[in-house]
This record gives C-alpha cells, sequence and structure tokens, in this order.
C-alpha cells in the first residue's frame, strides 16, 4: 500500500522483513511459527525533504488496524502486532504524537496498542516476499488493511 499510495511523493524504497525478536537470521517459516519474536515489518526508506515521517506514521496508523493485539484480520500471532520500530528518539516523539492524536480522530472507543519501540536488527524477508503483490496481482488482501477516512465507533 505504500507503494502505491506514495509513488513519486518521496517514498525511495520499501522492504519486508523481521524485527523486534531474539531469533538471528529469521525466516517466513520460523516467524510465522509465533516462537521468534519478530514481526512482520516494512523498512520504508524516504526524502524527508519531499514526505514527512508524520505523514508516513498517519497513513500507517490508518491503513491497518493498531487496536488488535496480535492480530491482523484473520491473521494471528506475535509476529502480526502493530508496531513501529525506531532509530532514535525523536522518531519516536513523532510516533507518539501521531498514535496519539489517531486515537482521539479515528478510534475515540478502541485503545491503539502499537509498540513504538527502538529497533535493534532488521532482517530482510525471503526475495519471494518483497514486491510480492506485484509478483502475485490476486495475491494475499488482508480485509482490516484499508485506509480509514472516518473514526471507526
Amino acid at each position: 500500500m505504500y507503494r502505491k499510495h506514495f509513488d513519486n511523493k518521496g517514498l525511495i524504497d520499501c522492504r519486508v522483513g523481521y524485527s523486534g525478536g531474539s531469533s538471528d537470521a529469521p525466516d517466513y517459516k520460523t516467524v510465522c511459527s509465533d516462537t521468534t519474536g519478530h514481526a512482520e515489518v516494512l523498512q520504508i526508506s524516504f526524502n524527508p525533504d519531499q514526505v514527512s515521517l508524520n505523514e508516513l506514521l498517519d497513513f500507517f496508523f490508518r491503513m491497518h488496524d493498531p487496536t488488535t493485539l496480535n492480530k491482523q484480520g484473520p491473521d494471528t500471532g506475535s509476529q502480526y502486532r502493530s508496531a513501529v520500530f525506531t532509530h532514535n528518539e525523536e522518531q519516536a516523539r513523532v510516533a507518539r504524537e501521531v498514535r496519539d492524536r489517531i486515537q482521539k480522530e479515528f478510534y475515540p472507543n478502541h485503545k491503539i496498542v502499537t509498540d513504538i519501540v527502538p529497533i535493534s536488527v532488521f532482517w530482510d524477508a525471503e526475495d519471494y516476499h518483497q514486491l510480492y503483490l506485484s509478483k502475485n496481482p490476486t495475491g494475499y488482501a488482508c480485509p482490516s488493511h484499508f485506509l480509514r477516512t472516518k473514526p471507526q465507533l
């Protein structure tokens, strides 16, 4: 969704992968076993002169359901937790501000459970996961992944 929404708007690259766990060199099979502690994540490179971290995080909080613990649509397990992995305190501050604003505007009756934590290591997912929907146009569609435009009551 990021590539589609931010194409030609400052997005440099997106890589899918894993982070937040204790396993070295995780792969899809072990991450899906829900034993590694890793979350499935997206690493975004962007030009801050064209798109702000605030805009990217606003999109993040509105394009998935940040109120479900360890679940996105039909997928369950800690690898599906909502998380923002930050590289410094400034990013963490912006993430908390965006989370708090989105909480008030979009989820007044549901608590956002998104983790905001420092990143330690990002592990690239396997090649077949990169650009997955481009390679599989009729592939996976999660019913909870859409851009929210009004509050979720």
